[in-house]
């Protein structure tokens, strides 16, 4: 590690932090024009505002995918799009003082920084100052101990790929003040990549609760991405969005006070208006009242949404409680096979022959528990059980894929489905065609809490030369 010079001190100006990825597997072209519309607000904004970029990669089983590719390559482990991500985008922010905050290091954040001060290099510029947010990753044989003093009897016989904690800002707070120009996470809490630049930049305590809560859900708004401009709020002829072909991302203007504006990139599709932001706002909360995050419990309850302007909507009335006592801490591990198998019919009959071929599949393959769907007739309503699928009759539908599935801890057994789907071809009924099947481990999942102060967090900088 090596020291490095302290950010600026803390300012009153706003803090501008536009989001380029919602999801691991996100477009890859949104980043340029947030950063131009970044740079645009910058050389108009008042003076001592900066801006951020953040990445949001990381899903609840995107890190035990990424432990699994660590196992086959070291330097592996991080977000496989880093570099379609970041590289158009990097030296264009170092110049230009925007500062880079993501979850992007997944399993693997010190391999991320090494890649990311190798892409500096190749692109011509000095290398940045980068830091790793570290503590989070709890799935060594040394932390198998705590895990079961909460879990207990369900660890017994597991096969761990990973276990992360959801820590929060802090420490990328920290390692920002320390000079770090761009923060490697792994797990932390989506918001607290939001919340982490604010507290850095307008020096809140820890314990702000009601600045923090706010930042929390300006973090909220920009997290998923474009959902919030128009893309996953989307639907024909009731919610009609333009330019969804070039749908922008999210940029959100904080306050001192934290209360927040969301617009988004400049010359790009979608909208931002008081619809969408409301869904986005509501989006994956429990409790309006009680949004538990490692930072605090953030409180919409009274919050108030207003258009502001053209793809402007202000967020008002937002408060914060004390943060929980515990992380949130999520543990994959191996759960055995998932085997699927597909096969269409068409024409006259369609899903009398596909159901006819369901009924073959469970006579053929006794003693697995099968998931049957038929895909343009009904399957999203349907369950694992059947219950729906049994109760509906045939409806007459022309043009049906049929899709089974089963998971079971022996990989032979699964096997079996594969090869009886791929029999159906002349066994019948008639008129099958378009076989697929699958044979993927799968990854099942335990979650506990833990107390905070038995999950330490940190950060350290990365050598310039690693």
């Amino acid at each position: 590690m090596t020291s490095q010079a302290p950010s600026a001190l803390p300012t009153r100006a706003p803090l501008l932090i536009g989001c380029a990825a919602g999801f691991s597997g996100d477009r890859t072209d949104v980043a340029g024009p947030v950063v131009d519309t970044l740079i645009a607000r910058l050389a108009s904004g008042l003076p001592g505002q900066r801006a951020f970029l953040i990445f949001e990669t990381l899903a609840e089983r995107t890190l035990a995918l990424a432990q699994l590719r660590r196992r086959t390559d070291p330097e592996a482990g991080y977000e496989p799009l880093l570099d379609a991500m970041l590289r158009p985008v990097l030296a264009t922010c170092l110049a230009h003082g925007i500062r880079i905050v993501s979850n992007f290091g997944a399993a693997n954040p010190r391999a991320a920084a090494r890649h990311i001060a190798r892409m500096a290099r190749e692109l011509g510029g000095p290398v940045p100052r980068i830091a790793v947010v570290e503590g989070d990753d709890l799935s060594a044989p040394g932390h198998q101990a705590l895990l079961h003093e909460t879990l207990g009897a369900a660890m017994d016989g597991l096969r761990i790929v990973s276990a992360n904690a959801y820590i929060g800002a802090e420490p990328i707070a920290a390692a920002l003040d320390a000079g770090a120009q761009i923060v490697v996470c792994g797990r932390v809490a989506d918001p607290s990549l939001t919340v982490g630049p604010a507290m850095s930049h307008f020096g809140w305590a820890p314990d702000d609760w009601d600045v923090l809560g706010r930042a929390t859900m300006a973090g909220h708004l920009l997290e998923c991405g474009a959902q919030v401009c128009g893309g996953y709020f989307a639907d024909p002829g009731y919610k009609d969005v333009p330019g969804l072909d070039n749908v922008g991302f999210p940029i959100a203007e904080i306050a001192a006070d934290g209360h927040c504006t969301i617009g988004k990139s400049e010359g790009t599709g979608g909208f931002v208006t008081e619809a969408t932001v409301k869904e986005q706002l509501l989006y994956e909360v429990h409790d309006p009242a009680a949004y538990l995050t490692p930072d605090v419990v953030a409180d919409i309850g009274d919050a108030q949404v207003q258009a502001v302007g053209d793809d402007r909507v202000a967020l008002g009335g937002v408060r914060g409680h004390a943060r929980p006592t515990h992380y949130k801490v999520n543990v994959c591990h191996e759960g055995g096979w998932l085997a699927e198998g597909e096969i269409s019919y068409a024409g006259p009959r369609a899903e009398g022959r596909a159901r006819m071929a369901a009924d073959v599949l469970r006579q053929r393959l006794a003693g697995l528990d099968l998931r049957v769907d038929l895909i343009g007739a009904i399957s999203i309503l349907a369950d694992d059980a059947g219950r729906a699928l049994a109760a509906t009759p045939d409806g007459g539908a022309r043009d049906v894929r049929l899709r089974v599935a089963a998971a079971h801890a022996d990989r032979a057994q699964a096997e079996r489905l594969g090869r009886e789907v791929m029999a159906l071809y002349t066994c019948g009924p008639a008129g099958g065609g378009g076989v697929r099947t699958a044979l993927t481990p799968r990854l099942n999942t335990l979650s506990c809490l833990l107390p905070r102060e038995r999950v330490p967090v940190g950060f350290a900088m990365v050598e310039a030369a690693a």
